[in-house]
């Protein structure tokens, strides 16, 4: 099995010339040389909601998990997850934590060992496996992945000047030095905003759920639009009643050339419903949303056809589910890769960097890391940056029509 490889342009120590140390830290991280493994088509829409974790489940806990290790490198790396959770929460750490160790599994010579800690669920039980973790020497912490556990966390990590790379995406609790590898919302409406401007669609009908993912969108889409030469000419918030936000925005859309609709699948086809109940022909305007569309019944919906959004190009999580399901005989849940490529980003930087590997400077290189679900960069505010695909509704399911970008732009 193939470990994960190095962009070929440029790599620390083969510097073009002029390049500088921290320019040529960008693209460390490349995706196993693997071929793609076919018949994946897990929603991303089940676990990109980015307030879906924010709270533990409310089921009681089972009893905590002992700590343990992997790998016998020298730099030590700190996992934290909520592994004996209830119900899917636990789960979803179980192929966390499973995808954490296959990364470890893959890289090549590794010089590093996780400290696998459970944090039972709570911010309590996260802060306690902080605090072993750093008196076991750990230099980086990956998770928490509840939002609530994330500044318990932090403030551990703060008192020794270590870095937290958090799986939450509640962008509200990151900040430098706890930086988000997640999917974001903002990056979806960059990109769907700034690929529907290509193509001459600048005037924008804008329908969002009235809850905390619709006002992280809402800012998102009221600063993306005009920053690319746009105008927003409806917008409206929806919350049990779609019918009466849906009426107003039907009757402006003769001066919109787009309808963005940001919500889960089920959602976005009850919102698609009410609007063509109140009299619009969805078939004559471009439809735009985020990547909470990747879902069977988005594809289902015969008004949603043509539609546009952005994600991950899927061909990256296909060729890891194949590698996770041969060793693991399991499906892994669609943030797995998250858990990965924080991993095989470490062992990267821990290979490469020296002792300044999990700065801030080295982490929020502009030039950003490329992983299974494509680039990604952390902002200084701890928040990140993804280049994500568009996307085409069909019946078949999502179609790209615009790749992922190779670099990022300044």
């Amino acid at each position: 099995m193939v470990g994960p490889r190095y962009s070929k342009s440029p790599v620390p120590g083969s510097l073009m010339p002029g390049a500088t140390r921290r320019s040529a830290l960008g693209l460390l991280l490349g995706t196993p040389l693997l071929s793609a493994c076919a018949g994946v088509q897990q929603s991303l829409s089940q676990f990109s909601n980015p307030f879906s974790n924010s709270t533990p489940p409310a089921q009681p806990a089972g009893p905590p998990q002992q700590a343990t290790t992997a790998g016998t490198g020298g730099v030590k790396v700190a996992v934290i997850l909520p592994l004996s959770a209830a119900g899917n929460a636990g789960l979803a750490a179980q192929s966390m934590r499973n995808a954490a160790e296959m990364a470890l599994a893959e890289f090549q010579n590794p010089n590093i060992q996780l400290l696998i800690k459970d944090d039972n669920g709570s911010p309590q039980g996260a802060q306690g496996a902080a605090q072993q973790a750093v008196d076991e020497g750990a230099e980086i912490i990956l998770g928490p992945l509840f939002a609530q556990s994330v500044p318990a966390v932090a403030q551990v990590a703060r008192t020794r000047g270590i870095s937290v790379m958090a799986f939450s995406t509640d962008s509200s609790i990151a900040g430098r030095g706890v930086y988000l590898l997640s999917f974001l919302p903002e990056s979806d409406v960059n990109r769907i905003v700034e690929y529907s401007a290509s193509i001459g669609k600048r005037s924008v009908a804008v329908l969002v759920p009235d809850n905390a993912y619709g006002n992280v969108v809402e800012a998102a889409v009221k600063a993306a639009v005009p920053r690319r030469g746009g105008r927003i000419v409806a917008f409206e918030k929806y919350g049990a009643d779609r019918a009466t936000p849906a009426r107003t925005v039907a009757q402006q859309l003769g001066s919109a050339d787009a309808l963005f609709i940001a919500d889960d699948g089920d959602a976005v086809v009850t919102v698609a419903d009410a609007m063509t109940a109140a009299g619009a022909n969805l078939r004559n305007i471009q439809l735009l949303g985020t990547g909470l569309w990747d879902n069977p019944r988005v594809y289902a919906n015969a008004s949603l056809q043509g539609g546009l959004y952005a994600a991950p190009d899927p061909a990256g999580f296909r060729a890891f589910s194949g590698r996770y399901r041969t060793k693991y005989g399991a499906e892994p849940i669609r943030t797995a890769t998250l858990a990965y490529d924080a991993v095989a980003l470490v062992a990267a930087l821990a290979r490469t960097q020296g002792t300044t590997r999990f700065s801030s400077d080295v982490l929020t290189n502009p030039s950003g890391f490329a992983g299974i679900d494509g680039l990604f960069r952390f902002r200084a505010d701890g928040t990140n940056e993804r280049g994500l695909a568009v996307m085409k509704v069909t019946q078949g399911g999502g179609v790209a029509v615009a790749g992922s970008p190779k670099s990022f732009g300044a």
